[in-house]
């Protein structure tokens, strides 16, 4: 098998690997597989075409990837996940909220939280409450 076809067959593995690993690091040393190629199949020496390999593989990292990066890793930023997504929410009071006695449980979108009353109120049980703000494992909420 020639030189140059080892290559390219290691820069289509590579490529097919990174489906698996989409970081584009193995489409990087893919693309470093396809400079050396080139190399091989200008009949230059093994040491050129490794040179061509890490050249062509660090310009792709250092070049290609950030914009892949910015073009198809963006966050929605309407979008918002985690505890950020409970603010504004509505919940139930499953243990009434006394903040003098540090007590209360309220069960937002199915899961059970710590909670403290927003105004410092006491709210009952089963009560309708509004999620203010989230600080650590504790919910501020307020009455509805």
């Amino acid at each position: 098998m020639i030189t140059w076809h080892i290559w390219v067959i290691g820069a289509i593995i590579l490529c097919i690997f990174e489906i698996l690993v989409p970081a584009f690091v193995l489409a990087s040393l893919g693309a470093g597989c396809l400079l050396a190629s080139f190399a091989a199949a200008l009949h230059l020496g093994l040491n050129i075409q490794i040179s061509a390999f890490i050249l062509g593989a660090l310009g792709a990292f250092f070049a290609i990837r950030p914009i892949f990066n910015r073009y198809c890793y963006r966050a929605s930023p309407g979008v918002k996940t985690n505890v950020e997504a409970l603010i504004g929410k509505t919940g139930r009071v499953t243990e009434a909220i006394y903040d003098e006695l540090n007590s209360g449980r309220v069960l937002v979108g199915g899961d059970d939280w710590k909670a403290v009353s927003d105004d410092g109120r006491s709210i009952e049980k089963n009560s309708k409450v509004v999620v203010i703000r989230v600080e650590g494992s504790k919910i501020y909420v307020r009455a509805i």
